[in-house]
């Protein structure tokens, strides 16, 4: 059976899985993290089509995954500072109210924080201060390679956005939000976003690198994204994070010394 009508709701979960059908064997297009809030559009047998607020992702989702909200309370959850998030791959934060623990992934935004402290809902959670960024980082050089040397090695999953596994788009995206970079969820919709860098020598560190091929109807088809750390060096998610060379063809394997992937843009955000 399906309900059409607009209601709200928030992630109380570390991560849910975002499908492309309503279906648990359906694939998993994108995740939501922990205090994310969505727009509900419809309903059907169990699961809930969803457009998430963050990112304008949509698809559906296990009605048991998510917590229904009123509208003042969407309202008011919307409306407060966001501006604190989780800057590594995985924190904890316990519940004042029953001393529980939720794990938190990298990107987690914290509402009303405070000194170790934020709440959801009228929830209360204590974190360590050193897993959270008040503010966001400063797009430096120094900075950056300090924050992503934390996310290598993680596996590549798709639709993924978390410690345990992620794709190329979610890595970005989580990345650039740690910077203060709000950009959408896939690669193709990043290509969209920012300003051309014409050539690999006018880059910078956190410039995204676009890749993909030319259509037989000339056409520009993107297919992966990664963010470069020099003008000769890109990390990105493709079997796991990794930092290889790249020069103006695109991605040189460091297992194999063969390019992976052929360079088709850079953007500046």
């Amino acid at each position: 059976m399906v309900t059409m009508f607009i209601s709200y709701a928030i992630v109380l979960h570390s991560i849910v899985p975002v499908r492309s059908t309503p279906s648990e064997a359906a694939e998993q297009e994108t995740q939501l993290l922990f205090g994310e809030t969505c727009v509900i559009q419809e309903e059907q047998d169990g699961w809930y089509y969803i457009r998430n607020d963050y990112d304008g992702q949509v698809g559906w989702v296990d009605c048991l995954m998510v917590t229904k909200m009123t509208e003042q309370e969407y309202r008011e959850y919307t409306a407060s500072p966001l501006d604190a998030i989780v800057k590594v791959p995985m924190a904890y934060a316990v519940s004042e109210g029953n001393g529980q623990t939720f794990p938190l992934n990298a990107g987690t935004h914290l509402s009303n924080y405070r000194d170790g402290q934020f709440s959801v809902l009228g929830s209360k959670f204590r974190i360590d201060p050193q897993m959270v960024a008040q503010k966001p980082l400063e797009l430096t050089k120094d900075n950056f390679m300090q924050t992503v040397r934390f996310f290598l090695n993680i596996p590549y999953l798709w639709g993924g956005k978390n410690c345990m596994g992620m794709d190329c788009s979610g890595f970005s995206s989580i990345i650039m939000s740690l910077f203060g970079k709000k950009i959408l969820r896939n690669a193709r919709e990043q290509a969209t976003q920012g300003t051309e860098v014409g050539f690999l020598e006018e880059s910078r560190c956190g410039d995204l690198v676009f890749f993909g091929h030319i259509t037989p109807e000339q056409q520009t088809k993107v297919t992966h994204v990664g963010i470069l750390l020099s003008p000769d060096t890109v990390i990105h998610c493709s079997g796991r994070v990794k930092a290889e060379r790249i020069d103006s063809n695109g991605i040189i394997s460091s297992e194999t010394g063969r390019y992976t992937h052929d360079l088709l843009a850079i953007r500046r955000y």
